[in-house]
């Protein structure tokens, strides 16, 4: 997949601003938008913010820090969270954790070189029931044994980006 030149991402980033140009309230919408089509929030991203609505960069710092939705490092195309709560603790989460390190071959926190794959741990995802549980790109897997997680992971891997 790799990066996308600079100029195509100042472009894409113009043409996101001028949707909301105008409009009040819509920051936390747009950094969304253009958190979705780069995948992070890049520094010129926030200055160009700053310079074409008059938002002070501190503030859009803050809303990009405060939501784990967006983030000012890149991620990967596939944003793997694994669940670390209690309930999936028990039932497994910490072995899906290693197999999820061993088949990406990063530690929690970290994105492939490739721009491929984030992989994060969170503290709930909500179906505690269905533990262990991993999320990615919004669609969630249940009762994930290490084998099951290291199959979904090369799936991924092996698609054309």
């Amino acid at each position: 997949m790799g990066m996308m030149p600079k100029e195509d991402v100042e472009a894409k980033i113009d043409m996101i601003i001028d949707k909301y140009a105008g409009k009040s309230g819509v920051l936390i919408q747009l950094l969304l938008e253009i958190q979705r089509e780069l995948n992070w929030v890049p520094r010129e991203a926030i200055k160009r913010i700053n310079e074409r609505l008059g938002i002070p960069e501190s503030e859009i710092y803050r809303v990009v820090s405060f939501y784990t939705a967006m983030s000012l490092t890149p991620r990967g195309k596939y944003l793997v969270r694994v669940c670390t709560g209690t309930a999936c603790y028990i039932r497994g989460a910490q072995r899906v954790l290693t197999a999820a390190e061993k088949a990406i071959g990063v530690k929690a926190g970290e994105t492939t070189d490739d721009l491929k794959f984030t992989l994060q741990t969170v503290n709930c995802l909500g179906c505690c029931a269905l533990g262990p549980v991993v999320e990615i790109n919004g669609k969630y897997y249940g009762l994930l044994t290490p084998k099951t997680l290291e199959n979904i992971i090369s799936n991924l891997r092996g698609e054309s980006s």
